[in-house]
């Protein structure tokens, strides 16, 4: 096995490929980034050769597994050289930027039939997987209002950014913090597709993303998912995904279904580079998050990248968080829930620093924009 991107978030996976290493199920042959990165005591990794190029990991160490941990701009070029020589591949969500990254992509995999295996981790939840199998009625609300300081978008030379060298970049509140609860929330809505999206989004301070995101999703057989949440509340509101009168909650796996009193911790999850592995190994164990179940994600993950610059939220509506690195949207948390629950968007509320929303019209294969309109 090897990594590329083994700085940042590529700590998380250097702690799996320790543990696996220990466990005598992989032999790590390989990390690379483009800067130095030092040991790290819960994954010392020693004797792995570092490479700061990853032409030369692949040419030198020649893995059998590869994962990759970089920004999602960066992801298809990399992904297509670890197919090419012959490697399988756990990628980092969000997978690709596009929808015609992703055909290009599913292509690569279907001409070198190498696996493809994608980093949403909590559709290895055991509470999604019970929430599928009961199959609750009813419109999907996604909410959640955490909060990042100025800081956080100080984190990598892409965060906050739309586009980076001429690239757009996928950065925002819905589809990279929360991508989880969105990704979760199409697999509730087995075979979702959807025909309409209509999107409000916000920042409360000075990036070129949002920070607060609301949209509503229609599917071509009357389906609704509703999505509103936020990376600038002072309360904290864990992801949740209703369905009807049922409730998941991420990433506590804590689930309510229709009928129980309150919510129960539902443990287990099934990590996906074990899930590669066993898969590997039989192919008989289905993979948890292949490629083809991320192309309705991509899709909206396009057009909402692609969609006119946030509404910026005024001043007045603004109020220094308690621990200071930047302000919080007053009353955030509440209208979040609130959007999620009604399925209604701000602006059609009366909240009044609400801008109109954004609409797309996506093909009949909802897998690419065709047409996007203010109303």
């Amino acid at each position: 096995m090897a990594l590329i991107g083994a700085g940042g978030h590529g700590l998380w996976h250097r702690r799996s490929f320790q543990r696996l290493s220990g466990q005598g199920r992989v032999t790590v042959v390989g990390l690379c980034d483009r800067q130095p990165v030092e040991p790290h005591p819960d994954a010392p990794l020693p004797g792995v050769p570092f490479y700061p190029d990853h032409t030369a990991l692949l040419r030198e160490a020649r893995p059998e597994v590869v994962v990759i941990c970089t920004p999602p701009h960066t992801h298809l070029p990399l992904a297509l050289d670890v197919l090419a020589a012959g490697a399988d591949l756990l990628l980092e969500k969000p997978p690709v930027m596009s929808a015609a990254e992703h055909d290009h992509l599913a292509a690569a995999v279907a001409r070198t039939g190498r696996l493809v295996q994608v980093g949403f981790q909590a559709l290895g939840s055991a509470a999604l997987a019970e929430l599928r199998a009961a199959a609750p009625a009813g419109p999907i609300g996604v909410s959640g209002a955490w909060w990042r300081p100025d800081s956080y978008y100080l984190r990598a030379p892409w965060a906050g950014r739309r586009a980076i060298a001429g690239r757009p970049v996928l950065d925002g509140a819905l589809v990279n913090p929360f991508a989880h609860a969105l990704m979760q929330s199409l697999v509730v809505a087995d075979g979702f597709r959807p025909e309409l999206m209509e999107l409000e989004r916000y920042r409360s301070r000075a990036i070129e993303t949002d920070d607060t995101t609301f949209v509503r999703l229609t599917g071509a057989d009357g389906r609704r998912i509703t999505a509103a949440v936020t990376l600038a509340s002072e309360v904290f509101i864990r992801g949740e995904i209703q369905v009807g009168d049922a409730v998941l909650e991420y990433p506590t796996d804590r689930l309510r279904l229709p009928g129980e009193p309150e919510a129960r911790e539902v443990p287990g999850r099934t990590g996906l580079l074990e899930n590669l592995l066993d898969h590997r190994r039989d192919p008989g164990v289905p993979l948890i998050a292949p490629l083809e179940r991320t192309r309705t994600f991509t899709a909206v993950a396009e057009a909402i990248v692609a969609a006119p610059p946030p509404a910026v939220i005024p001043q007045e509506q603004l109020r220094p968080h308690p621990d200071g690195g930047g302000y919080v949207v007053a009353g955030i948390d509440e209208l979040v829930q609130r959007v999620a629950a009604t399925g209604h968007l701000p602006s059609e509320i009366g909240i009044t620093w609400a801008a109109e929303p954004h609409r797309v019209l996506f093909e009949k294969e909802g897998v690419t924009h065709a047409q996007a309109q203010h109303r």
